[in-house]
């Protein structure tokens, strides 16, 4: 017979798939195999009259494929003679993924049908498809394809599979796709599914990359219990780091009480969380309890991961008789919190020769009230050295509440030598030497040393905040060694000098300064 067979077919497809790729379509295989495939195109668009002529229908593998072919045959005028070594390369690409958008929207010379059924109900879509281009964008659907029994085949989808399957499908045929937030998670199952690598990892990096886009019941949430669920680490990892960066917004947002019992521990169990103090943590702890009511093993692990010595004794007070999640688990936490009034009313030096105070109870977490640090907006940051001055409290603990430590810091868009620090002025700008060609600097340094520093070191925290999808959020948090004066990594790979920078605000660098006080044990070993 002079039909196209199958594995010649297969091979037309093959080179079509090689060169066009899933997205563009560029003309350049070589001259052999397109005449071979025009030659096969021809004999079988010959044969292909007869059987027309004589009633019989053409198989749709051969449809497809001299589909192909035709486009790529037909758009083929790469120059054979080199005129002044020029070369030219005609891309029809979006006449292609027209051409297959028609070809499934139209169902012409379709050869399967698909049968997808919601799960626990009586609902079916149908969809006409072709098996060639199945076969050729995923494995799964090609061993499918080889065991059925009938033109259709039935397939079982969860009801939000179900209402993105024509999206998935098209997909496959056009090589692209627009999605939505409420969309990603149903797509991301289907291509994890069916195998189709390419777009689960666009999908993957199209959640990383609209973590902060709005949406009115909020989606990091779900798109990190997905990511945990399905074993992704880079998606779960780049959702928990949202998650505590921009804890503050979160807890405020209406996604806070749909956190599961595991990310809710997570969260708490960090110090590098950005909030504007620990009481505002337990507040919206206790909502999510009263909200969620967890076993009492849950509710008990989440208060005893609250940092009540970085509660001031006013609140402490305040929490004991008015807080009806502290008046029902209150005999978990009564030693947590006669430690943390122990805290405030003696001196941290004392405390150290009998507490071990390096446990989390006394750890700090990246708090933007007042007390803790400033923030600093830097405009035109590339234009010279800027020099700044804030206060902070000398500690947490009520006996030091009084205590202010005076901090300079200074920002230079390139290297700064050490020969060139110096005491800086509380205003104004810098204009020392600077080496060419160096990276971003930030130092910070107490304005005097005191006495009252023994026993304590200052880790020093900087968080830079960005627009993301029109959202002012942390983009990123340095942290310095405690007994380094500066971040050797800061702003490491911004780029500055570009106005459209990821890093700036209307060219202006947002950032704020922590400083958190870090106590000492002076436990005395006993002999």
């Amino acid at each position: 017979m002079g039909f196209m067979r199958l594995r010649d077919a297969q091979r037309c497809a093959r080179v079509l798939h090689k060169e066009c790729g899933t997205r563009s379509l560029s003309i350049t295989y070589s001259e052999r195999e397109r005449l071979e495939c025009t030659k096969a195109r021809k004999d079988d668009i010959n044969t292909g009259r007869e059987m027309v002529n004589s009633g019989g229908s053409v198989p749709a593998v051969v449809y497809v494929a001299n589909l192909c072919v035709a486009l790529c045959v037909g758009a083929a005028l790469k120059s054979d003679v080199v005129l002044e070594n020029s070369a030219t390369t005609l891309n029809h690409s979006m006449a292609l993924v027209q051409r297959m958008e028609a070809l499934l929207t139209q169902g012409n010379g379709s050869d399967v049908i698909l049968r997808v059924q919601t799960l626990n109900t009586d609902e079916v879509k149908l969809i006409q498809v072709h098996s060639l281009v199945l076969t050729l964008q995923s494995n799964v659907f090609d061993e499918l394809l080889q065991t059925r029994n009938s033109t259709a085949m039935i397939l079982r989808e969860t009801p939000d599979c179900v209402a993105v399957f024509d999206m998935f499908i098209r997909y496959l045929y056009c090589g692209d796709i627009t999605v939505r937030l409420n969309q990603a998670i149903p797509l991301h199952k289907l291509a994890s599914k069916y195998h189709v690598w390419d777009l689960q990892q666009g999908l993957t990096q199209y959640m990383t990359q609209h973590l902060s886009s709005d949406s009115p019941a909020g989606h990091v949430v779900s798109w990190y219990q997905y990511a945990t669920q399905i074993g992704d680490v880079t998606l779960q990892n780049s959702c928990l780091q949202y998650l505590s960066w921009n804890l503050s917004s979160v807890l405020q947002s209406a996604e806070w009480s749909s956190v599961s019992e595991e990310l809710l521990l997570t969260l708490l169990q960090r110090s590098d969380v950005v909030l504007q103090s620990e009481l505002e943590l337990y507040e919206a702890l206790e909502a999510w309890i009263n909200q969620n009511q967890p076993s009492v093993e849950t509710a008990e692990s989440a208060l005893k991961a609250i940092r009540y010595a970085m509660i001031s004794p006013q609140h402490l007070f305040h929490l004991q008789k008015k807080s009806s999640v502290m008046l029902k688990y209150y005999e978990s936490v009564r030693d947590l919190l006669f430690l943390a009034f122990q805290f405030h009313a003696a001196s941290p030096v004392q405390l150290a020769k009998y507490f071990d105070v390096n446990c989390s109870l006394f750890t700090p977490r990246n708090y933007l009230s007042p007390a803790w640090g400033s923030p600093w907006v830097i405009n035109n940051p590339t234009r010279d050295d800027r020099s700044f001055s804030f206060q902070t409290q000398l500690g947490p603990s009520g006996y030091d509440a009084s205590k202010r430590v005076t901090w300079n810091a200074l920002f230079s868009p390139r290297w700064l030598p050490l020969s060139v620090r110096s005491a800086y002025p509380e205003q104004g700008s810098l204009q020392p030497t600077r080496t060419d060609g160096g990276r971003p600097r930030i130092i910070v340094t107490p304005a005097t040393s005191s006495p009252d520093f023994a026993g304590v070191s200052f880790q020093k925290t900087v968080i830079v905040s960005a627009r993301k999808q029109g959202k002012v959020v942390v983009r990123h948090v340095y942290n310095f060694h405690q007994s380094t004066e500066e971040a050797g990594d800061f702003l490491l790979e911004a780029d500055l000098q570009r106005r459209a920078s990821e890093y700036l605000i209307d060219s202006s660098l947002y950032l704020h300064i922590i400083v958190k006080p870090l106590y000492h044990s002076l436990i005395v070993a006993k002999k």
